[in-house]
């Protein structure tokens, strides 16, 4: 089975009880177990992380970027990280698989300093504003990426 890293940024753990409007009421695990579910139908083994915790977020692309962690793809959703920080987009920069950028809300339509994510040119993927099903046609879209 391929290895697909379901990587979480500030403050997704709170999904569930945020703004409804925007992200819906599943929680985080409900939404890691959805993924896990039917990304084993496309041939993954989903490894799920989350922090609030930046520096940890980094080190955790660094892991995957040494090869210290098997990984054939990654499924991000950064949090409002997306939208400032350089230093996770070098981090995710030097991981060497396909990435799919991942947005519960539809950022293009979000306050003007969400509309802009610094990950997008390392997107291999790119859904937005679809909810928790943008997740799962982001597991589509990858394992269409590495079936070639």
């Amino acid at each position: 089975m391929r290895v697909l890293w379901l990587l979480h940024g500030v403050n997704l753990d709170m999904l569930g009880r945020r703004s409804e409007e925007h992200y819906g009421t599943i929680t985080l695990s409900e939404l890691c177990a959805r993924v896990t579910a039917h990304a084993a139908g496309r041939g993954f083994e989903v490894r799920c992380f989350q922090t609030n915790h930046e520096g940890r977020f980094v080190e955790q692309l660094h892991a995957l970027a040494r090869g210290d962690e098997a990984c054939d793809a990654v499924l991000v959703n950064a949090g409002a990280w997306t939208h400032y920080s350089w230093a996770l987009h070098d981090a995710l920069e030097m991981v060497r698989c396909p990435i799919a950028e991942v947005h519960l809300s539809t950022i293009a339509r979000r306050e003007e300093w969400r509309r802009r994510s610094v990950i997008a040119d390392l997107a291999t993927v790119r859904v937005s504003g679809k909810g928790p099903h943008g997740y799962l046609e982001a597991v589509d879209m990858l394992a269409e990426v590495l079936a070639g």
